[in-house]
């Protein structure tokens, strides 16, 4: 590239992280929030998450105009094009933990008495909650910096976020099956826990795509992933 053309790239790279960057942003406030609720079933708070939704939604759409568009018109090779084809994965990841977070929000928003009918479980899932939000939070720091230490770090602490959500997968079906009363409220937690639990998966992919972007490769070796929930509900064979 000649200088001028060398500029103009750079430019168009930043924004494209500028973007990515304030989609971030906006999603880990819908899980904020999403998790201020899943305490209180405050209603306010929850339609707060569900607006943002559709925000997140158009800077998504803004990051592929943009990424495309600069592919177009830059033809990139090697870290270049690796850093904006980077900037497409996370900001669809970043759309599915909002739309996930978005879930949450609606299934919290129960009337009051119901939210507090088993209120250590909905300590453990705003918990459950605060652990994605760091997770998110530091992956993308580490995107920021193009560290795959911290990337790494991240993407191993989806284990302890599987660990909460199987220990509160079989809390929640005791709990329907000692007392009918609660079946509705645990129905609503187990699709809660399901949703945070993807979210951390979403946070993982975010660190391996850091990874591929700095290094050119795939992250060699298998994902730590401890979720058991679905092999529990398969049959006997």
């Amino acid at each position: 590239m000649d200088e001028h053309t060398a500029k103009s790239f750079d430019m168009d790279l930043k924004e494209i992280s500028g973007k990515v960057r304030t989609m971030a942003q906006l999603v880990e406030q819908q899980i904020d929030g999403a998790s201020t609720v899943l305490g209180s079933g405050d209603n306010a708070v929850a339609k707060q998450v569900i607006a943002a939704d559709s925000q997140a939604d158009a800077l998504q759409r803004e990051v592929e105009e943009k990424a495309v568009t600069t592919i177009a018109r830059r033809q990139p090779v090697a870290v270049d094009l690796r850093e904006i084809v980077a900037a497409l994965r996370i900001s669809n990841d970043l759309e599915r933990i909002g739309d996930l977070a978005q879930n949450v929000a609606k299934r919290s928003m129960l009337p009051a008495e119901e939210f507090r009918a088993i209120s250590s479980i909905t300590l453990r899932l705003q918990h459950m909650a605060q652990l994605v939000l760091r997770q998110l939070r530091d992956v993308m720091q580490a995107h920021a910096d193009k560290d795959i230490a911290a990337a790494l770090e991240a993407w191993r602490k989806d284990q302890e976020v599987d660990a909460i959500n199987n220990s509160l997968f079989r809390e929640l079906l005791t709990y329907m099956m000692e007392n009918p009363r609660y079946i509705t409220f645990c129905t609503h937690m187990l699709f809660c826990a399901k949703n945070i639990e993807r979210m951390g998966d979403h946070a993982t992919n975010i660190a391996e795509t850091v990874y591929y972007m700095v290094k050119g490769t795939s992250l060699p070796g298998e994902r730590p992933k401890a979720d058991v929930t679905s092999s529990e509900m398969l049959p006997p064979a």
